[in-house]
């Protein structure tokens, strides 16, 4: 049985923390005119050149670099080209109007008007909704992402709009924060940190106020928090009883069990969309590799990634259950892949001499957030999977950014 921590054990944090965090050092009020998704061939590749226009720099540029980013999308700035034209306006207070536009000569399509948190907020809400009308796919420029930051030296959690602009310090903890989680409805964060203790406990923000409470801290190291998808349950990795295992808790902390009976140290679990399995990392074959396990704990698996010794770090996407992405030893660096169930087959996604690592699904299913390391730096980049690009989200004022959570209101 787990009990509480009460004896210092720091030689087995150390002995542990390269297995456990798996890395080794190095609404609308307008008129609309709902003419359901305009799909239409367009550009190379299926790629549909769009224009951005508005009578805000600011507006315009903040639209730019969202479809810049997408990959679905080319930004041009001849009308001629352009499939579709986006018009973005303010419209008082956090409210941001679209209009979509095209055809020669050039006739509005669809109008809307949407209200945001903030008026950057309503900017990336609006191009969501034209990525959805022009696409049929949802957009996930409104998104926002949880990390851990270096600004002020020690690694705390912040939030932030997906391309971190609008940045929110949460914890001031002064020690190291690790792994930051949303819970599904965006209320609160999950993290690890030795805040107070001095051992690697799981701590729970309420995002609302910022207020910090322990989540579970029993003896020996408790990580890698994560909410199932209701949100009714959370997996972690606790070495209460001996090796990091795999245990399920509900979605306040309560009522653990043991799911996993190993020799081994496992690490990093994530659910599956539905909530009925939970993929994780464990060396129990002698280096680590990914496995699958029921929600109840039975028929624990190992996935066939055949694509290195090493595998860590997965992530199941959102939309498509049949893909898994992860990180992946290679050429001696690290690199974001993906595991495909349909195809039972693995391939990398990034290329390049920086290590990928700690790849992360937006809701699209699409895209990927990861960290870009190198022994100097550390920065948040975002990955679309279809066309192999990937983009930078970090700002220089940020410090090294890492361990991003990705999070879009439903």
């Amino acid at each position: 049985m787990l009990s509480i921590r009460s004896f210092s054990c720091p030689g087995l944090f150390s002995l542990l923390a390269a297995a456990l965090f798996l890395l080794p050092p190095a609404p609308a009020v307008a008129q609309v005119i709902d003419i359901g998704p305009i799909v239409v061939p367009g550009g190379e590749r299926g790629v549909v050149p769009v224009q951005i226009v508005s009578d805000q720099p600011d507006l315009r540029q903040a639209a730019e670099q969202a479809f810049a980013v997408h990959g679905g999308f080319r930004v041009v700035r001849d009308r001629s080209a352009a499939s579709f034209v986006f018009t973005f306006r303010a419209a008082g207070g956090t409210r941001v109007g679209l209009d979509i536009s095209s055809g020669n000569p050039l006739r509005s399509q669809f109008q809307e008007t949407v209200t945001g948190t903030s008026l950057l907020n309503g900017l990336y809400r609006a191009a969501d909704l034209a990525v959805a009308k022009t696409s049929g796919q949802p957009g996930f420029f409104a998104g926002q992402l949880a990390f851990v930051g270096q600004r002020t030296g020690a690694k705390e959690v912040y939030s932030s709009d997906l391309f971190l602009n609008e940045v929110v310090q949460l914890t001031r903890d002064g020690s190291d924060s690790i792994g930051p989680r949303w819970s599904p409805d965006g209320q609160k964060i999950l993290y690890t940190s030795y805040y107070r203790s001095g051992f690697p406990d799981i701590f729970a923000i309420d995002v609302a106020n910022r207020r910090r409470d322990p989540f579970v801290s029993v003896r020996g190291t408790n990580t890698g928090a994560r909410f199932s998808p209701d949100g009714n349950r959370v997996a972690m990795v606790l070495s209460g009883e001996g090796s990091p295992e795999l245990y399920v808790s509900n979605g306040n902390g309560q009522q653990i069990r043991r799911l996993t009976r190993t020799n081994a140290v496992q690490s990093s679990p994530a659910w599956s969309p539905d909530g009925s399995r939970i993929v994780f990392t464990s060396d129990r074959d002698g280096r680590p590799q990914l496995f699958t396990i029921s929600a109840s704990g039975a028929g624990m698996s190992r996935l066939p990634t055949n694509i290195s010794g090493y595998c860590a770090e997965p992530d199941w996407n959102p939309r498509f259950a049949n893909l898994i992405a992860f990180t992946a030893a290679v050429d001696r660096r690290f690199a974001v892949a993906v595991y495909d169930f349909s195809k039972r087959e693995s391939r990398f996604l990034t290329q390049g001499s920086a290590d990928a690592v700690e790849p992360r699904w937006t809701n699209d299913g699409r895209h990927l957030i990861y960290t870009a390391r190198t022994s100097s730096s550390s920065t948040l980049m975002i990955l679309d999977t279809q066309t192999g690009r990937s983009s930078p989200l970090s700002q220089r004022n940020l410090g090294k950014t890492a361990q991003a959570d990705f999070w879009m209101a439903r």
